[in-house]
């Protein structure tokens, strides 16, 4: 079985951050989001990967390599433009060729790993196996219709949708998926729409299967997404101290603490991952909070929230939390006359003040 991993897109719901980096490379936990789903897949047992790319863009290919940090092999098929899932599959076929393939949106996380679906897909000689995951607004994704069991209608994105489920981002077919997705016409948003070559698979007598995602799924397209998978990881982690910690200081829970990091006359409050170079001075860092590399923490507080790397945040009076701050944010208390907020922020920020 080979893999093919989505890394395209133009991440329009995390803006800004996404203007300017992919956003299957934000940190979860201080490690970017499409290292657990190529992790996810090498668990599984797979060997042959392919990355979907956004054409002209070396990003990704520049942070991931050629996968021989995880044992495998990565190959990038790059995408001229956002044409949809179907025609990520579509243009995938020769790296496909006959053999079943899982198809994962490197956005997606999922707690417990794949290996179940793929021995469900094998188990049960479907020619397609889909994830479904309860959700409360199932209006934004594919969602299936179910009779008796049986998957006998998928649609995208419906005004009405026929279940509670969303097809989640982890797709299980054999190389009857090519000619659906070479069958299929744009949808009105010009898109080949995956749930639509499901629809056509199930219209002609393929056997579409499914399973329930009865633990945790997030699809990370929005910041609260972001957060909470932040928070689901940091839970499973265990404690690991290899900064300096001065006896100023406290430290309860399960704290990460990267080497070269410090921590001077503050209370860090697990779960929490700090990051190599990172100072943390006269603070509080509360639970679920990972900050990267090269911060500076100083006279302040923050929780829930991820800090990228190179941020300051200096001499801020009052708690920051649920927070995204991207490389290099600076947050600062001003010491001018007359006291007042100054704003340097760009395209499709998001500020609250109280």
């Amino acid at each position: 079985m080979k893999a093919l991993i989505t890394s395209g897109g133009k991440g329009t719901r995390l803006r800004p951050l996404t203007h300017t980096q992919n956003k299957h490379l934000i940190p979860i936990a201080n490690k970017p989001i499409l290292h657990y789903a190529i992790e996810t897949v090498v668990d599984a047992g797979i060997s042959e990967i392919a990355i979907l790319t956004n054409k002209d863009c070396n990003e990704v290919p520049d942070a991931i390599g050629d996968g021989s940090r995880w044992g495998v092999h990565i190959t990038y098929i790059p995408q001229e433009a956002p044409l949809g899932l179907a025609h990520v599959v579509k243009i995938a076929e020769d790296f496909i060729g006959k053999e079943p393939f899982i198809f994962y949106l490197g956005d997606n996380m999922v707690v417990g790993g794949v290996k179940r679906f793929v021995e469900e897909f094998e188990q049960d000689h479907v020619n397609c196996h889909l994830t479904l995951a309860r959700v409360k607004d199932p209006e934004r994704f594919g969602v299936p219709e179910i009779v008796n069991n049986r998957i006998v209608s998928v649609e995208e994105k419906p005004k009405s949708p026929k279940s509670m489920f969303a097809v989640a981002g982890i797709y299980i077919y054999d190389h009857s998926i090519f000619e659906a997705v070479n069958n299929i016409k744009p949808s009105d948003r010009g898109e080949l729409e995956i749930s639509d070559a499901h629809q056509y698979l199930i219209e002609h007598g393929y056997q579409v299967g499914y399973s329930e995602i009865t633990g945790w799924w997030k699809d990370t397209g929005k910041p609260i997404d972001l957060l909470e998978a932040n928070r689901l990881v940091l839970e499973h982690l265990s404690s690991n101290i290899a900064g300096t910690v001065d006896d100023k200081s406290y430290i309860a829970g399960n704290v990460i603490l990267e080497k070269g990091a410090k921590i001077i006359n503050s209370n860090i409050r697990g779960p929490v991952i700090i990051g190599a170079g990172t100072t943390i001075e006269n603070s509080y860092v509360g639970p679920f909070t990972s900050i990267q590399n090269s911060c500076l923490i100083k006279n302040s507080e923050i929780e829930f929230s991820i800090v990228l790397n190179g941020c300051q945040v200096l001499d801020i009076g009052i708690r920051i939390e649920s927070s995204l701050l991207g490389t290099g944010v600076e947050i600062v208390k001003s010491g001018d006359k007359p006291s007042t907020h100054s704003f340097f922020v760009g395209d499709q920020s998001r500020v609250e003040l109280v």
